[in-house]
């Protein structure tokens, strides 16, 4: 068999020859990605002026907190559907950030209420470590008052005092924290989704 003569490429044609297999290669190159819509967070509306959180764990967390809005983060957010407020508070206890998150669904905007179904979870930030009620059969919520912030469209002024029954499990732990009572003072913002 006979093989065909192989030309040589001229030093002239390497570039051009370049050019093309880069150019196909980049047409080969995968669509890009669009990535996921980012999911609801929390907005910050601060703690207001009033704003304060007290309540004493026990268990895996044994701890007395006595939090002034100066010491602490507060956020809040609405709950899937409109279904309610989620309250977050975060501070300091023993060199670690502490975050408690409140999901109050049936909770109203201006409205005052009393035993609320809730659920409770408790986040030693960094950690991985968090503990929570499994539905909303262990913790209550009373509203006492929630007032429009007159500088604040969509933005109240809300006291209250959370009770649970049974401590909060672990997540993949075996342990767990109680809260028999909890009482807070912060803003929630209705208008934020």
């Amino acid at each position: 068999m006979h093989q065909p003569e192989k030309k040589p490429v001229s030093a002239q044609k390497l570039p051009l020859l370049g050019l093309l297999l880069f150019s196909a290669m980049g047409a080969c190159e995968p669509a890009a990605v669009e990535q996921p819509a980012a999911s609801p967070r929390f907005v910050g509306s601060g703690c207001g002026e009033n704003g304060a959180l007290q309540t004493t764990l026990f268990g895996s967390l044994e701890t007395t907190i006595s939090w002034p809005g100066s010491e602490m983060i507060c956020e809040s957010m609405l709950r899937p559907d409109g279904q309610g407020i989620r309250l977050r508070f975060a501070g300091e206890v023993a060199g670690e950030r502490l975050a408690i998150i409140i999901a109050i669904p049936d909770l109203r905007s201006g409205e005052p209420a009393v035993e609320l179904p809730s659920n409770v979870t408790v986040t030693v930030e960094g950690s991985g470590r968090f503990f929570s009620t499994p539905n909303l059969d262990s913790c209550w919520t009373d509203v006492d008052s929630q007032t429009a912030v007159s500088d604040t469209q969509g933005s109240n002024a809300i006291s209250g005092t959370l009770y649970c029954l049974s401590p909060l499990g672990e997540v993949n732990g075996d342990t767990s924290v109680s809260i028999p009572e909890l009482s807070f003072t912060t803003i929630v913002n209705w208008e934020h989704k």
